[in-house]
């Protein structure tokens, strides 16, 4: 099958779809890869590894996705990329179409089969594919917020893990999903006083049981969401209903009740995000200020670490890609429901119900639309 990588074109976006090594273990299969000229080069990966490995490398885009009968990309597809889409062309990428409603009108009207990374499934209802990245996002996301405290960058002037003699900061992150556990990892490691707040007690034990006293978990419906806002520093949002639109957990008037300076990074802004302030920015320009609270709200986080976060997500997709070029989408998917619920938009239909409920669109069972 021909397998077509173009380079990434959302601003600040430097990830590849495939690294030279899964180039190598897909042409060793029989299938032919198309990598976008110099597609990987800021990521570190260069066009002779490419052909070293088997790909053919291509001058323009256009041609890759005329030729190409899967499109493996990492983020989801801008309008001018939407326009060079086929008819029956599977697209292989992240999606978030809850969030994206002229993207996901034009995939319905593009005909092609669409597969989100971020709704594939595993058998213990987990994400296998949005897990990657989420880890890089949460461990970023306390990075970014720690540098945004700074008072060069407008924030409290504070230090997340003190001084000696002096207290450390305070971190609140909303949602104990793959994220939040990641952002905890980096937080605890500054020595940050840490709450983490899930509505899940099971998952919060867990976390208690990783962490130690090193964190404090609190359980949402049990908990004062305004006191503990009132009181951080840093709040990192990091909450997730799979597919859908991210609920808006942090009202504008609970903004008010934050302290100058204090800082919020919103991890689930690819899904809206859940503070309702919040919207998205990039890394050439990531923060502006609302009732001044520095708001962090960049949607491609992982796209400021381009060769981890490559690595890490071909570590996850290339088993699904593998599997997906070898079989077509119609085995690949009918044999797996896991791998099923990743569909999202199929030959004209949307198939992923809280993309259908998000518009209005009709909602298509994914195994009827295969059969």
């Amino acid at each position: 099958m021909k397998i077509g990588v173009p380079k990434e074109i959302k601003p600040q976006e430097n990830r590849i779809g495939l690294t030279p090594e899964s180039v190598k273990v897909l042409a060793s299969n029989g299938h032919e890869v198309l990598v976008e000229n110099n597609g990987g080069f800021e990521a570190g990966f260069y066009n002779n590894q490419y052909k070293s490995a088997g790909a053919k490398i291509i001058d323009k885009a256009e041609d890759i996705f005329n030729d190409a009968e899967i499109i493996v990309k990492v983020k989801e597809p801008l309008s001018n990329e939407v326009k060079m889409i086929k008819e029956n062309q599977i697209i292989f990428t992240y999606l978030h179409l809850a969030a994206a409603k002229e993207l996901t009108q034009g995939l319905i009207d593009s005909k092609s089969v669409c597969i989100a990374y971020e709704t594939v499934t595993d058998d213990n209802g987990r994400l296998p594919l949005l897990a990657p990245m989420s880890a890089v996002a949460g461990r970023m996301s306390v990075q970014a917020g720690a540098h945004c405290l700074e008072k060069n960058q407008k924030g409290r002037g504070l230090l997340l893990g003190g001084a000696p003699g002096v207290e450390s900061g305070n971190v609140v992150i909303l949602g104990g999903g793959v994220v939040g556990e990641n952002a905890a990892i980096i937080a605890t490691g500054m020595r940050a006083k840490v709450h983490i707040v899930d509505k899940s007690e099971a998952r919060l034990k867990q976390l208690a049981e990783i962490f130690g006293d090193k964190i404090i978990p609190q359980l949402s419906d049990k908990t004062d969401l305004e006191k503990l806002i009132s009181e951080c520093d840093l709040l990192i949002g990091g909450v997730l209903i799979p597919g859908a639109e991210a609920p808006k957990l942090v009202t504008r008037s609970m903004l008010k009740l934050m302290k100058r300076g204090s800082v919020i990074v919103d991890v689930a802004i690819d899904q809206g995000g859940c503070v309702e302030t919040s919207k998205p920015t990039t890394h050439a320009d990531p923060t502006y200020i609302v009732d001044d609270v520095v708001h962090y709200c960049v949607a491609n986080m992982p796209g400021g670490v381009p060769r981890t976060s490559t690595f890490a997500l071909n570590n996850a997709t290339l088993p699904f890609l593998a599997k997906l070029a070898k079989e077509g989408y119609h085995k690949a998917l009918k044999d797996d429901p896991n791998f099923l619920a990743g569909l999202n938009v199929c030959k004209g239909k949307v198939t992923y119900k809280a993309v259908a409920d998000a518009f209005g669109h009709t909602y298509s069972c994914a195994d009827e639309v295969l059969n």
